[in-house]
């Protein structure tokens, strides 16, 4: 079960990715409110682009965020998905990963990370 907090946030982003008439958006709105089947690494990458698409530009989120929507109570189970998930975009450019406020190799940073919107946004 999605936490509500985030599931108002998804169903926000996919009701503006609708009026937007934005299929991507919609699409990653879906995935990651489980609408659509998908594979735990779609919908967490999903989750993070949907995320931070409706906060504001300069907003971050943790990937605990995605897991929590991925994987209800058993976010826990997810995390080191979540990362890997955050490396892949990272490296397609998609987010940067940071840790207090510096771009970081996710591969390498230990302990709390946020991923905020990438150059290739």
């Amino acid at each position: 079960m999605i936490p509500e907090a985030l599931r108002r946030e998804l169903l926000s982003e996919l009701a503006e990715a609708r009026h937007d008439a934005a299929p991507g958006r919609v699409r990653d709105a879906e995935l990651a409110l489980g609408d659509l089947p998908a594979e735990p690494a779609a919908r967490l990458g999903a989750a993070m682009r949907a995320l931070l698409r409706h906060r504001r530009p300069e907003s971050t989120i943790c990937p605990s965020d995605a897991a929590r929507v991925t994987g209800g109570e058993s976010w826990r189970d997810l995390m080191d998905e979540a990362r890997e998930v955050a490396a892949e975009l990272a490296r397609d450019g998609v987010i940067t990963v940071r840790q207090h406020g510096a771009e970081v190799d996710v591969a390498t940073a230990t302990g709390p990370i946020r991923l905020a919107r990438g150059p290739r946004w």
